[in-house]
């Protein structure tokens, strides 16, 4: 019987100090191989959310989904009996996790387009300070091509979140939110971290946590997949615009400030 993942005694402090870790090994061979199968079986059934994050003339392609675990077993599996669940609990410093939602990332080789830089909670409808986001490649990730944090962006501001592609604000106002720095123009006051991953690793990181990752290989393709769950005080933002990902009807069931009780996000043991 495999080992079950121990979390190294450092890696609570670490996250809530940088809003990033690097956990090696999260995944055994048995789970990494269902999430593989889960994700090739998202390629070939991809959902109504899906889309392509690349440009039309870009040489590879950046394929993206969302929201599909109920409908794929692997993933279900791997989301909700593998160590992720106590692991995102132990690092939100939470008594309970609660599922939010998966999400598949694939750069074939040669995609040329960049993820700029940018937060995650912006674009979600939730409010709260716990919350994790796993980041499971299946691939070898070279460091040129893995993602990258700034380190303690996560301690509270929210960033304006815009499309990737013509950086459109889409969701908040323009103005409402504080506009993204120069991360690499100013690098001592940015300080970024970011880990070569081999298959089973996985960066765990805070949704408000500023990260962006690069090109790939021409004979690198980086299939990953990323896990994201929520403790006790997370709370529904009802949003006057389409979220990304969207949940359709949930504003009808849960109220503004409500908690995130509802079949899409299951508690978990």
């Amino acid at each position: 019987m495999t080992a079950r993942f121990q979390l190294p005694s450092d890696a609570v402090q670490a996250f809530a100090r940088d809003g990033a870790v690097v956990l090696r090994g999260l995944l055994n061979a048995d789970e990494l191989a269902q999430l593989t199968a889960g994700i090739e079986h998202n390629l070939a059934h991809l959902s109504p959310l899906a889309l392509v994050a690349s440009q039309t003339n870009d040489p590879g392609r950046f394929v993206e989904d969302f929201c599909t675990w109920q409908a794929n077993p692997a993933y279900a599996a791997v989301l909700q009996q593998s160590a992720l669940p106590r692991v995102a609990r132990q690092l939100m410093q939470s008594q309970t996790c609660r599922l939010y939602h998966d999400h598949l990332l694939v750069k074939e080789p040669g995609t040329r387009q960049e993820t700029p830089w940018h937060q995650d909670q912006p674009y979600y409808n939730v409010s709260g300070r716990q919350n994790v986001s796993f980041w499971l490649p299946v691939d070898p990730v070279p460091l040129a091509s893995t993602l990258r944090f700034v380190a303690g962006s996560h301690a509270g501001t929210w960033y304006m979140p815009r499309t990737f592609r013509d950086q459109q604000a889409k969701w908040f106002p323009d103005g409402s939110l504080a506009e993204l720095p120069d991360i690499e123009a100013q690098p001592t006051q940015h300080r970024q971290l970011a880990w070569a991953l081999e298959p089973g690793d996985a960066v765990a990181f805070h949704m408000l946590t500023l990260h962006a990752s690069s090109v790939v290989g021409p004979t690198q393709r980086r299939r990953v997949f990323s896990a994201r769950y929520l403790g006790d005080d997370a709370r529904h933002a009802v949003r006057p615009w389409r979220t990304s990902p969207p949940f359709a009807g949930l504003a009808d069931r849960l109220p503004d400030l409500a908690v995130m009780d509802d079949p899409m996000f299951p508690l978990l043991d």
